[in-house]
């Protein structure tokens, strides 16, 4: 068994804090992984891959790193706390959520300007394991529709014309009234208006055959009740997420599925995914979709520059400047009171030394988040499996502060 320098001292570091975490010295060793790199990470085997989420055994011991690989990835590394910053909150934070004791956490990384500073997995976490994203996959679906605006196949004008104008295969004899209510923005921020109900749509579903393209949204139209004011309210999920799928298919050329890949995916080399597919034939737009915790990284990192990777400009900056703003307010009970709703991104200001900060980020149910703080130049990723997604909190109040200084 191999114990690096980094090693050592990142447990020396731990053990000052509180009680001991190892550093994954079993699979932290300097063998060289499929790419050729030193691979310092715990990987999935070939056997681990296969399995479903649910299986994936349990690391026997958590893995934190504060000098982050180089894994050839598209991703700069740099070091935690070599402009002088105080770590310690940090990870000492790391050291709790190997411990269990915010919840049922696979990783947590930290990027600060343009460079990965942090990377730590415990759980099911594994540095080339795609993780499940669940409705983090709306944000995604967001991305996708602000590459197509981008490539000039949607303006930012469309976001306000009918839906129904750019399905050109609908029969509008049969949609119900207000249909053309539905727009692009409405969709995007939960208020698309739709009333089917939910057991007629179960026995919709079993004969899939008529839900192909935009047969969903024919049919969906044909048994939603009228679209009116008073049913466009907040309504999360209701089919939002595939009408707008169903638009990128209409638009691009080729299929929406070959566009996300061509035109996002494969930019930012991201190889290791799975995306799903809906009913309907498209690509699943509000969940289904598994991603790494290091390409949910570059996801947030284009975010945080505006659409921009590597000098070229994937999304609409305008776009995303309105898609990461907080348009309206979720209501939904259990939801904190300060966060808004953009076009399938959330948004909540954060206080730190009486100086507001916009905390804009993508959510998936077990808490898979991509975090974007503009004003700090710092993105954060969580992935995890935990029913209270409490540790949002401890993040904000952890790591925020050591940037903010």
């Amino acid at each position: 068994m191999h114990i690096t320098l980094k090693n050592i001292i990142a447990v020396a570091l731990l053990c000052g804090i509180s009680s001991f975490v190892f550093i994954n010295t079993a699979a932290a060793n300097t063998e060289k992984d499929t790419k050729g790199t030193e691979s310092l990470a715990p990987e999935a085997s070939a056997g681990e891959a296969k399995l479903s989420f649910r299986d994936i055994p349990d690391l026997k011991e958590a893995f934190i790193d504060t000098t982050p690989a180089d894994r050839k990835d598209g991703i700069p590394v740099g070091k935690l706390g070599g402009d002088g910053r105080n770590k310690g909150t940090i990870v000492k934070l790391a050291q709790e959520i190997a411990e269990s004791k915010h919840g049922n956490y696979d990783s947590l990384l930290i990027a600060h300007k343009g460079k990965l500073l942090f990377e730590s997995y415990y759980l099911r976490g594994r540095i080339n394991l795609a993780h499940p994203q669940a409705s983090a996959t709306k944000a995604y679906t967001s991305l996708a529709l602000g590459r197509a605006i981008q490539m000039g196949y949607l303006t930012m004008i469309d976001l306000d014309k009918p839906l129904i104008s750019f399905l050109k295969d609908l029969d509008r004899t049969k949609l119900v009234e207000g249909a053309e209510k539905i727009t692009l923005h409405k969709a995007l921020t939960m208020h698309g208006g739709l009333s089917v109900d939910r057991e007629k749509w179960k026995e919709i579903e079993k004969n899939s055959g008529q839900l192909q393209g935009q047969g969903l949204i024919q049919t969906l139209l044909e048994n939603s009740g009228p679209i009116t004011e008073d049913s466009q309210i907040y309504k999360y999920g209701n089919h939002n997420p595939m009408l707008v799928m169903t638009v990128i298919d209409a638009v691009v050329p080729g299929t929406a599925k070959d566009f996300i890949k061509n035109e996002i995916l494969d930019k930012l080399g991201i190889t290791n995914y799975s995306w799903d597919t809906h009913v309907s034939g498209l690509p699943q737009a509000g969940w289904m979709v598994k991603m790494t915790s290091r390409d949910m990284l570059k996801l947030g990192s284009m975010v945080l520059n505006k659409g921009n990777w590597n000098g070229e400009q994937l999304i609409s900056s305008n776009y995303l400047a309105k898609a990461t703003r907080g348009i309206v307010k979720p209501t939904i009970d259990w939801m904190p009171a300060t966060y808004r709703y953009g076009y399938f991104w959330y948004q909540t200001p954060i206080t730190i030394d009486d100086k507001s900060y916009n905390v804009t980020f993508a959510w998936g149910g077990g808490d898979q988040r991509i975090i974007v703080i503009d004003e700090l130049d710092l993105t954060i990723v969580i992935t995890g499996h935990d029913r209270e997604e409490k540790l949002m909190d401890q993040i904000l109040n952890a790591v925020l502060p050591v940037f903010a200084k």
